[in-house]
This record gives C-alpha cells, structure tokens and sequence, in this order.
C-alpha cells in the first residue's frame, strides 16, 4: 500500500480483496439458489431469525 492510500474501511487494497472475493464466490455457488433459500428462511422465520437480528442490531453502532 503506498502512503496515499486510504487506510481501514474504504482502503483500496480491501476494496480489491472483497470484489475478488465477491467474484469467486458467486462463479462457485449457486446464488439465485441461495437467494431463493434465504427468501422461504425469512418467510417462514418462527422468529429465531428476528431475534438473532435484533441481538446484532444492538451491538452496532448509532
């Protein structure tokens, strides 16, 4: 990384490795299969998915 590059979040190098990353995995998995999974899991969520959501929600910053 040179000194002009942005450091953390937003840094030019992370950019890179996450759309890699993106790319590979959406060349190796079956996304729209995924998608259609995570649909049905939301729509017939007995409230373990809302809970957990809720849990994660509250440790994130405002």
């Amino acid at each position: 990384m040179s000194a002009g590059e942005p450091k953390g979040e937003g840094s030019y190098e992370g950019t890179r490795r996450y759309n890699k990353a993106t790319r590979e995995f959406v060349k190796t998995h079956d996304v729209d299969k995924l998608a259609e999974k995570a649909k049905d899991a939301l729509e017939n969520d007995d409230g373990t998915l809302r809970k957990a959501e809720k849990a994660g929600k509250s440790h994130a910053k405002a």
